[in-house]
């Protein structure tokens, strides 16, 4: 019997799975995420003043749009809150622009109110707002990832852009993406912000705000 077409068919098959092979290893090396830039002293001081430039905002009123999703339900609607160091204020609508609920925060503790007029309050924002709008606003934190930058509580982990503002921060169970800054008043503040845990993913637009020393 004649081998010799199955023998070409064999040599052109493995030919051919080994430049696809070859193809999928190129591929794979493209797709590698980029190296890190390594940090300068240049670079440190940049994040330094950055961070001094906001540290000494304490209040600020905001208006944007938020959207929440948790396992399997969701909410979408704007957003008004006007900050204190000692109390808050958070009115969210709806996308028709009805209000949904209100939340006050003081130092004693954090009352939510809906739409219908109930209220109730627990200790903490996290806590009132799992109970009752099915997911964790993380207040607390809020205030200070807002503005683009970390609380008091210790960091897992932290990246910069080139301008030395946050680009990525893991602190306190949340991981948190700024994928766009404004000038405002003469500082960089993030505009969209994306905060996720493991039961929850925020989106964050801010449209709008005021900061005061």
């Amino acid at each position: 019997m004649n081998f010799s077409c199955p023998q070409l068919f064999c040599s052109q098959y493995l030919r051919a799975l080994f430049l696809a092979a070859l193809v999928a290893v190129i591929a794979g090396c493209a797709s590698s995420p980029i190296s890190k830039p390594i940090e300068t002293p240049a670079s440190k001081s940049l994040q330094q003043q950055h961070l001094n430039s906001i540290a000494a905002i304490k209040a600020f009123s905001l208006k944007g749009r938020i959207g929440v999703q948790t396992e399997g339900k969701g909410f979408s609607g704007s957003m008004q809150w006007q900050h204190e160091t000692a109390e808050d204020n958070i009115a969210l609508y709806s996308p028709l622009g009805g209000q949904v609920a209100s939340i006050k925060k003081d130092a004693n503790a954090v009352t939510l109110t809906e739409g219908n007029g109930n209220s109730i309050s627990a200790q903490d924002a996290e806590t009132l707002t799992e109970m009752t709008l099915g997911w964790k606003l993380p207040l607390t934190g809020l205030a200070d990832w807002s503005l683009g930058r970390p609380t008091a509580q210790p960091i897992d982990k932290i990246n910069w852009d080139e301008m030395g503002r946050i680009t990525h921060l893991v602190q306190e169970g949340w991981d948190i993406e700024y994928s766009d800054y404004l000038a405002h008043e003469g500082k960089q503040l993030p505009n969209k912000i994306y905060l996720r845990s493991p039961k929850v993913n925020i989106k964050l637009i801010v449209e709008n705000r005021f900061s005061t020393p």
